[in-house]
């Protein structure tokens, strides 16, 4: 059975954090305030109730999250203070993660990082204003595919990636991961149809790496990690000194949780503006007309690589991870969720959307009610 790791949370005496405020003359923030925090720090500890949430609803959530076998880490920061961080199947705070499609969420901070340097000149530059010589016989129709086009999945390439599989493991066993997504035939107009390709996230990291000169792990460390306290994070090579865009990003849940505190406080820490305040704005704003379901979360949507439910309650935005990794913000209520799971063999005890779906019902019907 899974278990509570060492490390929970949950339990920690209340008296235990009051003395540590009054040791270092901090005020206790409201919970109906948020409170910028410096990531760089350790996090700093609290009880549910003391943020002003529901611990028998907060216990009712980590009891479902244990019957959960593939469950891993659920964390749970308000107003930047840690007030969950529950550990199963033998996972610890120091576990690295495979964090899957959280990576994209990643690449588009990096692209607006970019785009607010002057490294990218607009979201609406074709790719082949940054791939130059890189591929010298570049398809024109291909070159002309934008940057915006690739942030909100509508680059018009055919490909399937049903169930996390299909063209994406065609893809990923590729010698040349570049040539083969640019060598796929269009399946609709760019611009036209959102169709899910982790590949065209991919070739938007090409992108950033062309027009930064950096390495997206170099400019993933020097922009957003390093400022942020993460020390570790292993990012999937594909050869040629590129990187996994679409999926290749290990991180701990403390460092995802960081990740989404830095979206809740507008992309400032430290008193640094890490990503560009209104990028932080238009990328987790719905891009799309069309609305979907996943459980108990109703209203989905798309923004810039960040998964959007803009309707009437409590909006939210969040980074979806194959098989239920996820980075969740609710600005309305100061607060940050994460929760990952093993997804190793999933598509033979279930398939993915089988934990997506059990994994965000615990957050939707427990987790986040729990703060309101």
């Amino acid at each position: 059975m899974p278990r509570r790791g060492s490390g929970s949370l949950f339990v920690a005496a209340a008296a235990c954090v009051a003395l540590a405020a009054c040791a270092d003359g901090t005020v206790t923030p409201g919970p109906d305030e948020l409170v910028e925090v410096d990531l760089a720090r350790p996090w700093t500890t609290a009880t549910v109730a003391e943020v002003g949430g529901s611990p028998a609803m907060v216990e009712r959530g980590i009891d479902r999250a244990r019957t959960n076998h593939r469950m891993r880490s659920l964390l749970v920061a308000r107003n930047g203070r840690l007030v969950v961080e529950e550990y199963f199947g033998g996972a610890r705070a120091n576990t690295l993660h495979d964090a899957r499609s959280v990576t994209k969420s990643v690449v588009s901070a990096l692209t607006g990082i970019a785009l607010e340097r002057g490294d990218i000149k607009t979201l609406d530059d074709p790719v082949a204003d940054y791939l130059g010589s890189l591929v010298p016989d570049l398809d024109p129709d291909k070159g002309a595919i934008t940057i915006r086009q690739l942030l909100t999945m509508t680059s018009g390439l055919e490909w399937d990636e049903t169930g996390g599989f299909g063209s994406y493991i065609e893809w990923i066993r590729s010698d040349d991961p570049l040539g083969y997504v640019l060598a796929r035939p269009f399946a609709a107009p760019p611009g036209e149809e959102f169709n899910y390709n982790s590949a065209a996230v991919h070739l938007l990291g090409v992108v950033v790496q062309q027009a930064t000169g950096s390495e997206l792990p170099t400019l993933a460390r020097s922009t957003l990690f390093d400022p942020m306290g993460i020390s570790r994070s292993p990012w999937e090579p594909l050869g040629n000194g590129f990187w996994n865009g679409g999926a290749g990003l290990d991180l701990r849940p403390r460092d995802m949780l960081r990740f989404g505190q830095l979206f809740l406080q507008r992309g400032s820490s430290g008193g640094r503006q890490l990503i560009p305040a209104d990028w932080v704005g238009v990328s987790t704003a719905a891009r799309f007309d069309w609305r979907f379901d996943l459980g108990a979360l109703r209203g989905i949507s798309y923004g810039y690589l960040w998964w959007v439910v803009s309707e009437p309650g409590d909006p939210l935005y969040f980074a979806w991870g194959h098989a239920g990794q996820y980075v969740i913000v609710v600005p309305d209520l100061f607060l940050v969720v994460v929760a990952t799971n093993d997804w190793v063999g999933v598509g033979e005890d279930g398939g993915a959307r089988r934990y997506e779906r059990l994994t965000m019902d615990i957050l939707v019907q427990d987790i986040i009610p729990a703060f309101r």
